[in-house]
């Protein structure tokens, strides 16, 4: 073999070498990203899953530090929400729970535990000197929704005192009597000064506007009828009264008046008289008269009543609703037509 075959057939045999070797080195370079590839794909999920499932405790029942400690080991975290309770002896107690025990949750889940204040009132407060609706509306606000009010009001006892007629005197049990159970509080509240006696105000010839303003502050109860006007009256005025103005009475009695109405109403304006039967008050109670029209209210007369046969003359929009309350309680309703 002469040296220019040489050449050549060594020149074949570097390129054969390389092309193998460059086969070698790009299989190598593929096998090297695949694996990188891999890698990655591995650290990323890694990296990404999820946090590890638990199952929630039961913790309801227990104490707040005894739930917190619990949930703690399980990697779960509270969302607390506070509640008063009936029972004194749920105080600091978990009243129940969301998600519910067994559940399986991730870890770091946000558990809602409600946990108990315990009770509203945990002892009889001093109501002596105090009014007693208010303190029966107050108890009564206190413990709306609860399934068992820890503090009930007896039915009164009524006695005559100097006091304004309505002021508590005496109650058992006394302030500051622990309530580890429902209570029932006995009072004993003022009727007023029965021997005292007032002047009946005059109140014939008066138009329903100044009748309204004489009645808010009478300490005398007119129980009132009406008839059509007559020749000589004046629609809307008073025409009679049972006693004049130099009589005196007891506190309160009642005393019988006349009240003219139009022949006929105006297209706006009705003048009438509210009626209403309530139950007879130990003693006189402030009720509010107000008419209701599309929402808006407004204050007809406010005065002392003792309930019974109630009767006040009114002048009100026409399509208005009449509404009498005592206490920021409804008790009687009329339509002015």
């Amino acid at each position: 073999m002469n040296l220019k075959d040489k050449i050549k057939e060594s020149s074949v045999e570097t390129l054969n070498s390389l092309n193998q070797n460059k086969k070698a080195f790009f299989l190598v370079v593929v096998l090297a990203l695949i694996f990188m590839f891999a890698l990655c794909w591995i650290v990323f999920f890694i990296t990404v899953r999820g946090p590890e499932q638990v199952m929630v405790p039961n913790v309801e029942g227990k104490e707040l530090t005894t739930a917190l400690l619990e949930l703690q080991a399980k990697e779960l975290y509270p969302k607390i929400q506070l509640k008063y309770t009936d029972n004194p002896d749920d105080a600091g107690k978990i009243l129940n729970q969301n998600p519910e025990s067994g559940a399986i949750v991730k870890a770091g889940r946000r558990i809602n535990l409600t946990v108990s204040r315990g009770t509203i009132l945990d002892h009889v407060e001093n109501y002596i000197g105090q009014n007693y609706d208010d303190v029966k509306i107050n108890l009564q606000t206190m413990f709306t929704g609860s399934s068992r009010p820890l503090i009930v009001l007896a039915e009164p006892s009524y006695k005559s005192d100097q006091s304004e007629a309505g002021t508590i005197l005496a109650q058992d049990p006394p302030e500051g009597t622990i309530i580890s159970n429902p209570v029932t509080v006995k009072l004993i509240v003022s009727k007023g000064a029965e021997y005292e006696n007032t002047r009946v105000p005059k109140i014939t010839g008066l138009g329903i506007n100044a009748l309204l303003q004489t009645l808010s502050g009478s300490k005398v109860i007119f129980d009132f009828t009406s008839h059509i006007v007559q020749d000589g009256e004046s629609e809307g005025t008073v025409v009679s009264q049972e006693k004049d103005s130099s009589q005196f009475v007891p506190n309160y009695a009642r005393v019988s008046a006349e009240i003219a109405l139009p022949k006929k109403q105006n297209d706006d304006e009705v003048i009438g008289l509210f009626q209403a039967n309530l139950p007879n008050y130990p003693y006189a109670v402030e009720m509010t008269l107000e008419s209701s029209k599309a929402g808006v209210k407004e204050t007809i007369v406010t005065l002392k009543h003792k309930g019974g046969s109630v009767t006040i003359p009114y002048a009100a929009q026409k399509g208005s609703e009449l509404l009498l309350t005592i206490a920021g309680r409804t008790v009687a309703r009329e339509f002015v037509d």
